[in-house]
């Protein structure tokens, strides 16, 4: 691939690369594939899957690269850590409040710096993948809603590689080490052609029209991820809001499980049949 020019690029973004570039060069062999895909000019989104805590380097390293350079949509936790929140700001990256009433300023934000004509990147699933096989989960709406918005086009981009360096969940210990350096590891990032969202154009922007549009963004990853690693993907994507569910459900259930024997002791003991006197029935019995 030929590299473009990186003259858009200010010093603090220089300045980073110039920090990070060195240790990347140590831990990894880079395999890169698809600049032809990133548009040289105007305003795109690229949608990544996400399957380590290192993988926002090694993606950031393929895309600084490429002469267009990435504005992260990232947790706002990660501005509060010295330097790094420093160096967070003054790169352009997009903070995230999740949780409050300040997160539509990053979607807000996003969409201000697509119409500017800059990369902004989103990892669609909002966190790391939950599948057993480490494939892309079900995503969230915010890279369709910004490209139906703004009718920007949306760049799948698949990478592996990066869970050999820092496993996901890896909690340290023998066998599960949380940083893996050595031997050096290949990274493999591909970004593909366009998503064709045509199809929505025009379309109010319903919850059915969003989550369509999504899944057409993560079956576009998925492909490219399955050419990578030459193997099908399940044919269900997993799904993290009913997998907490089904935990949930299996918990409630465990749970009532344990306090039947309660019941029977207090059976034998003699218990009061119902309520005792004067007491309120418990909330949510049957009356």
């Amino acid at each position: 691939m030929a590299r473009r020019s990186k003259a858009r690029y200010g010093f603090w973004y220089r300045s980073t690369a110039a920090l990070v570039k060195p240790v990347l060069f140590l831990l990894t062999k880079h395999e890169w594939r698809g600049w032809e895909n990133l548009p040289a000019e105007g305003g795109f989104i690229t949608a990544v899957n996400h399957i380590s805590y290192f993988d926002p380097l090694s993606y950031a390293h393929f895309q600084y690269d490429s002469g267009r350079p990435p504005r992260f949509l990232a947790k706002s936790g990660l501005f509060a850590i010295p330097f790094v929140g420093m160096m967070l700001r003054n790169t352009g990256q997009i903070p995230v409040f999740r949780e409050s009433a300040d997160a539509a300023h990053a979607f807000r934000a996003a969409v201000d710096a697509v119409e500017r004509g800059e990369c902004v990147a989103v990892y669609p699933e909002g966190t790391l993948t939950r599948d057993p096989g480490m494939w892309p989960m079900t995503g969230k709406s915010g890279a369709a809603r910004i490209a139906l918005m703004t009718g920007a086009p949306v760049i799948p981009v698949a990478q592996w590689g990066a869970q050999e360096i820092v496993p996901p969940y890896a909690e340290g210990g023998r066998g599960a080490r949380r940083f893996r350096p050595f031997p050096r590891h290949r990274t493999t990032v591909v970004a593909g052609p366009p998503v064709d969202l045509s199809r929505y154009a025009g379309e109010d922007l319903t919850a059915e029209v969003l989550r369509d549009a999504t899944e057409d963004i993560m079956a576009a990853i998925t492909a490219l991820l399955e050419g990578i690693r030459g193997e099908k993907a399940p044919a269900e994507r997993f799904d993290l809001r009913r997998s907490a569910r089904q935990r949930r459900a299996e918990r409630a259930a465990q749970g009532g499980r344990a306090a039947a024997p309660q019941a029977d002791v207090a059976e034998e003991g003699a218990a009061p049949e119902g309520p005792a006197p004067g007491s309120a029935a418990p909330e949510g019995a049957a009356k």
